[in-house]
């Protein structure tokens, strides 16, 4: 297997050719009108950092944009609760490069951001994002060094906005922690998850 291995970017570029001229011409250093339109259009995004013990993806959702634009260069996330393993933030206190792939559902497109992140507690950046009363505890701060579309064959190929439903069958999170660690009671812990979903959403 090791010989078949690509070692150089030579040997890459030689195998898949000259890349198409709207592969090169969609790349915008900051929002403009429509990239912005479409970004304040979803929902949820992933989020890409990498950090000194390796890189981490995480899902972001919210109930309307999952992102502010402070400016066109600036993008503002909330970390909402979660699990407090802060893998995404550690990354960006001690790397900052962040890249973030926004999708709609029912759309075969994707945008995406590449730039770098700060962690902040600014008071005016929670105040922005009050849901219920409550604010996250803090807010991803993107500076924006590039954004563009994607017309990505891979969400045809994947069928995922398909109407049908294929969870059926799949391992419940609780089945995936009790695997880890056999006496974990993951029927518990999938039977409360509804309501602790809901009392901590935000």
């Amino acid at each position: 297997m090791v010989e078949y291995v690509v070692k150089d970017v030579t040997a890459l570029e030689a195998l898949y050719g000259v890349p198409g001229k709207a592969s090169l011409i969609k790349v915008a250093p900051q929002l403009t009108p429509l990239y912005r339109k479409w970004i304040m259009a979803s929902r949820l995004c992933v989020v890409s950092t990498v950090g000194p013990d390796g890189t981490d993806g995480s899902p972001r959702g919210d109930n309307g944009p999952v992102v502010q634009e402070l400016d066109e260069t600036t993008l503002l996330m909330p970390d909402w609760r979660g699990n407090n393993r802060m893998d995404t933030l550690r990354n960006i206190v001690s790397d900052g490069r962040i890249s973030l792939m926004f999708v709609i559902p029912g759309s075969q497109n994707v945008v995406r951001v590449n730039g770098t992140a700060v962690v902040s507690l600014d008071p005016d950046l929670l105040g922005r994002f009050e849901q219920k009363g409550r604010h996250p505890r803090s807010v991803v701060v993107i500076k924006v060094a590039e954004v563009y579309s994607q017309c990505a064959r891979a969400l045809p190929r994947a069928r995922i906005w398909a109407s049908d439903d294929e969870s059926a069958g799949l391992p419940t999170i609780g089945d995936l922690l009790a695997e880890q660690e056999a006496s974990f009671d993951g029927a518990e812990y999938d039977a409360g998850w509804s309501a602790r979903a809901e009392k901590t959403m935000w």
